[in-house]
């Protein structure tokens, strides 16, 4: 890490985390190809259990934090999950299950409202069953996400959906938005592919092109005018990958600032990428949240300025995007201390416009991807 004596590096002032994200488990039927769990997910030690999680959400709620997550792999697998729904209602979170739909069913939705569950998240594949259920690496996957999105709806909840979006549907923007107005959707999240992950392994085969990304989003965009003009309430948020910026974001709104990740062995994390980062991060089996958030040095490592080298030392942006992304600096330049590539200020930025190249001119089916579940695909892609 760079050092300095620079008088005008900013001391962080640390607040409270609002938002606490619970990764009860890597396991999941699927077998996504841009899934954001880490490579070697199968070799994580073993899951925390119902009560270390319990002791978890109340030392959060304890310490300030008001949103709270249950994702995953995909959470229905763990059976414990109404237990710490119930616990969270109690607690006073506002809580949001993110799920693939996989597992669920009219029971468990209604199960979970009466424990207290706030909020429901489902995602799809794609806007047609063949797309959808080969990505997902389930051939009933796109029936069973239908009929768990019109559950979650008629339980009381607000529809909210997410389609990761890359080149192998990007073309399907206008489709996308028919199915999820004919689902009586209320908020649905077009989040283009960020590349971490599986997704940063098959990034030559998930990138889309600049041409795919300006039409798609120009899609997207008459489709709002046409809702709002039609007096439709629902919501379209379309996310642009960071490759095609020019300035990085301000991930996770600063490092150690708003949101604290527990993975499912226990790790605590600034984001859920960061445990790819060559920095020990602290266990909640070994240390309370409190002191893993103020104390140790994995969530002190990137808070402030002072840590920056050029060229965001010197930047009068450097307290709006800290930086950019850590975890994206790190995978491409080999040196998480660096400027985001994204950043058309950093020394690195033609390996983002590398990238964007290569996407013009990509060749790569759906066949050539590596997926999480490789048993999964060779159902799909039989060679």
């Amino acid at each position: 890490m760079t050092g300095s004596t620079d008088t005008s590096a900013q001391a962080p002032e640390i607040g409270p985390p609002l938002w606490l994200l619970a990764e009860l488990t890597y396991r999941c039927p699927l077998q996504c190809p841009y899934c954001s769990n880490p490579l070697d997910y199968a070799q994580n030690e073993q899951e925390l259990s119902t009560e270390q999680w319990v002791s978890v959400l109340r030392q959060g709620r304890e310490m300030g934090a008001a949103q709270l997550g249950f994702s995953g792999g995909e959470p229905l697998v763990r059976q414990d999950l109404p237990d710490l729904i119930a616990e969270a209602r109690q607690l006073g979170y506002y809580s949001n299950l993110i799920t693939s739909g996989l597992g669920l069913n009219e029971h468990k939705v209604r199960a979970f409202r009466d424990a207290g569950l706030d909020h429901i998240q489902v995602s799809f594949q794609a806007s047609d069953p063949e797309l959808n259920n080969a990505v997902a690496g389930s051939r009933k996957a796109f029936e069973q996400k239908l009929a768990m999105a019109r559950a979650v709806k008629e339980a009381g909840y607000p529809m909210v959906l997410n389609f990761v979006i890359h080149r192998h549907n990007i073309h399907q923007m206008t489709d996308i938005i028919d199915l999820c107005e004919r689902l009586g959707a209320d908020y649905v999240e077009l989040a283009t592919c960020q590349y971490y992950g599986w997704a940063f392994k098959n990034r030559e085969g998930l990138m889309p092109s600049k041409a795919q990304l300006v039409k798609a989003e120009a899609e997207v965009n008459q489709r709002r005018q046409q809702l709002a003009d039609a007096g439709s309430a629902m919501k379209l948020i379309f996310v642009t990958p960071d490759y095609y910026e020019e300035r990085p974001k301000a991930c996770m709104n600063g490092w150690g600032s708003l949101f604290l990740t527990v993975a499912p062995d226990g790790t605590a994390l600034p984001c859920h990428s960061a445990r790819l980062l060559p920095i020990e991060f602290p266990n909640v089996r070994e240390q309370s949240l409190q002191s893993i958030w103020y104390d140790s040095p994995g969530f002190n490592h990137y808070r402030g300025d002072s840590w920056m080298p050029e060229p965001c030392r010197s930047c009068d942006e450097k307290g709006k995007d800290f930086g950019g992304c850590r975890c994206q600096a790190y995978l491409l330049t080999g040196n998480a201390d660096n400027a985001d590539p994204v950043c058309s200020k950093s020394p690195s930025h033609d390996r983002i416009l590398a990238a964007r190249r290569a996407a013009d001119h990509a060749t790569a089916g759906l066949e050539d991807l590596s997926y999480r579940n490789p048993a999964n695909s060779r159902l799909f892609f039989r060679s």
